[in-house]
């Protein structure tokens, strides 16, 4: 199978999808609250009971509407909240009014780097169009406040090993022993406080020919080759 370098990858029409985060809000029907299970904003209000500036980061955020929502409602609370949206189309809304503390960036994941911890970092059906999908949850879990949480959309289905077998049980594995959680009820990968990730999995490639995934929207599968157990785990 001949698979995708990353930056074959971006520009791929699956890639560039815009029918998944378009639209969804914060909260509602559509909003980040029901597919993360939680508003999003509690996590950095609860960090702001600690006395201390917070702040937030969305990976793949698509027109960047619910982190504008976000940003309006932390304005008007007066929350010293930092609130920081990626996404590799860079088809945003219009701020306007400008809300307080929002950036929205127009970047790949591949190379971008962060400039500070988030205690909140979410990424809501993004992972489905990322060629390395376990390398961006190693980054995110290490760009965590110690007390963070990452939390990120994940179907194991598209994890697959270089014969095109599923990877999705032994990486499910991995990621346990790594001290991250997967919630195959809602689909997605929990980290809580900052880690460093080394799992057992050299990145291949990816295809974007998978096809629909859960969502009913085409995804890419990632491919990966094992490189045995997990560090110090023999």
């Amino acid at each position: 199978m001949d698979l995708l370098a990353d930056e074959q990858l971006e520009r791929s029409a699956v890639v560039a999808n815009c029918r998944m985060n378009r639209e969804r809000g914060l909260l509602g029907s559509n909003g980040y609250d029901r597919e993360l299970g939680f508003n999003p904003l509690d996590v950095p209000r609860g960090a702001l009971g600690e006395g201390r500036s917070a702040a937030w980061l969305d990976l793949c955020c698509g027109s960047g509407k619910a982190l504008i929502e976000a940003a309006r409602i932390a304005h008007d609370e007066g929350l010293d909240v930092e609130i920081v949206g990626i996404d590799l189309a860079g088809m945003f809304r219009r701020i306007d009014p400008d809300p307080h503390r929002l950036r929205l960036i127009e970047a790949s994941l591949t190379n971008w780097r962060r400039n500070r911890p988030f205690d909140l970092i979410t990424c809501v059906h993004g992972l489905h169009y990322v060629g390395d999908k376990l390398g961006l949850i190693a980054r995110a879990a290490s760009w965590l406040t110690e007390e963070g949480l990452f939390v990120a959309s994940l179907d194991l289905h598209n994890l697959k090993f270089a014969d095109g077998n599923s990877a999705g049980r032994r990486v499910a594995v991995e990621l346990r022993r790594a001290g991250l959680e997967y919630d195959r009820r809602r689909k997605v990968v929990i980290c809580r406080g900052r880690k460093v990730v080394d799992l057992p999995f050299r990145y291949l490639g990816a295809d974007d020919r998978a096809g629909p995934n859960y969502t009913g929207q085409p995804a890419v599968d990632s491919y990966y080759e094992s490189l045995g157990q997990s560090p110090g785990r023999r």
